[in-house]
């Protein structure tokens, strides 16, 4: 084995520790330790931000071309990003106890199907349909704890079927290093926010929320305006 095929080998075992860490933050979850499953779930998201950049770097595909990175990266986000935090809404009684089962049944349907679309990610680099952040929703509704959020669940549950186009901030053709700029500043805020667990000021709270708004509003803007 040379060693540019075992660097990109590296690469989809860097990818699949993702399934370790989702494993992991179940656990935690399970024992309550929730500002530790919220590090965990972080550390999936920092995987997932730049596993994409290394595999193009170490040109994974040209190399290994019979492996379908691109399977692997879709089942360790359904895990990290859909039945992580439905198993958090469960354990950490963000639920009415009587719906809590057949609300994150709504989740884990409409992401599986979502997930599946062979346009999930469209060939100009968005995402097609609600791209299935339920673990930003979980982190937010254990936050603030809103019975509001019961809402967002049943809508963004609906808006994965709708066929919107959402900003792959990555590889975002529009507004790419402001929109990663502010995620970046918005990851810095979040962490923040878990190292301030139990109680962290509200101010920083509502603040990091105003990126989610941006990231909605520019999606929504690019979809309805019809942008070239």
């Amino acid at each position: 084995m040379t060693g540019k095929l075992a660097l990109a080998w590296l690469v989809h075992f860097y990818t699949a520790l993702g399934a370790v860490v989702a494993f992991l933050t179940i656990l935690s979850i399970e024992q309550l330790k929730f500002q530790e499953a919220f590090w965990l779930m972080s550390l999936a998201v920092v995987i997932d931000a730049t596993d994409g950049t290394l595999a193009r770097a170490a040109r994974v595909k040209e190399l290994i071309p019979w492996f379908d990175g691109d399977r692997l990266e879709d089942i360790i986000d359904y895990a990290n990003y859909v039945i992580v935090p439905c198993w958090f809404f469960i354990h950490a009684n963000l639920l009415p106890s009587a719906d809590a089962l057949w609300l994150v049944s709504l989740p884990l349907l409409a992401s599986a199907y979502g997930f599946c679309q062979k346009e999930a990610k469209t060939s100009d680099n968005f995402f097609l349909g609600f791209p299935s952040y339920w673990n930003i929703i979980a982190f937010y509704s254990y936050i603030l704890r809103s019975p509001s959020w019961i809402n967002v669940i049943l809508l963004l549950s609906v808006l994965v079927f709708v066929p919107i186009k959402y900003i792959y901030p990555i590889r975002s053709p529009y507004l790419r290093i402001l929109t990663n700029t502010l995620g970046s500043l918005w990851g810095l805020a979040v962490l923040a926010t878990i190292y301030l667990l139990p109680e962290p000021p509200r101010s920083l709270v509502f603040v990091s929320l105003l990126f989610p708004a941006y990231y909605t509003a520019l999606s929504l803007c690019l979809a309805f305006r019809r942008v070239p």
